[in-house]
């Protein structure tokens, strides 16, 4: 079976590279050290949209600042957010972010020896100043809220009509083929272009 044929910017998006003290101790991988890509983002979320795309540049820019000298530590973070579970597009922020740190509710590994537990790490309905999510160091209890102003890459002004056609079958071959690349050329700007914009990823130190 052939790998997916993702959009070629996929490969351009940055990498997040954390350590995994659980993947080390159990010889997962060398170091416990692991590279998250933008495709392992979509591969959770099963498509790629700019939610999908901000949740993993919110949570690359929140652990480079909490970790200017150092690897993050996968599943030593705290990760809070500002709306409820089941509010909006809240989920799935909340899923990359766990993804990438670990971090659970109460789903998450319940750890060896006291050590390695996942879970008791991720929170819902909490009350932020001025970010869609914080994140905790739990070694030292440092902390970071970030939000993405998506006001700053706006869409083609067609996708909304296209997406109509679409959504409703009238679209021909060729408004389709439209629609997605509009629609993968936002999130290829906000990628590319913006993920390392402040206006756009903004952080708060809390």
């Amino acid at each position: 079976m052939s790998a997916a044929a993702f959009p070629e910017f996929f490969d351009q998006a940055p990498v997040i590279v954390l350590r995994d003290p659980l993947a080390e101790f159990l010889g997962a991988a060398d170091g416990g050290v692991f590279e998250y890509h933008y495709a392992d983002a979509v591969r959770l979320a099963g498509h790629s949209c700019p939610t999908v795309a901000s949740a993993f540049l919110m949570t690359r820019a929140a652990l480079a600042a909490l970790h200017a000298d150092a690897l993050p530590v996968r599943g030593e973070i705290r990760v809070d957010l500002a709306q409820a579970q089941d509010a909006g597009v809240t989920g799935v922020i909340a899923s990359i972010a766990t993804l990438i740190t670990g971090a659970t509710a109460d789903t998450g590994f319940r750890g060896l020896a006291g050590q390695f537990n996942r879970r008791n790490r991720l929170y819902f309905n909490q009350p932020l100043a001025h970010g869609e999510l914080r994140f905790t160091r739990l070694d030292n209890s440092a902390a970071v809220e970030v939000a993405a102003d998506m006001s700053r890459v706006p869409g083609n002004p067609r996708m909304a009509e296209l997406m109509r056609q679409c959504l409703g079958g009238s679209a021909n071959a060729a408004e389709q083929k439209e629609f997605r690349a509009l629609w993968q050329g936002r999130v290829r700007s906000l990628l590319i272009d913006h993920a390392d914009d402040p206006a756009v990823i903004r952080l708060y130190p809390t």
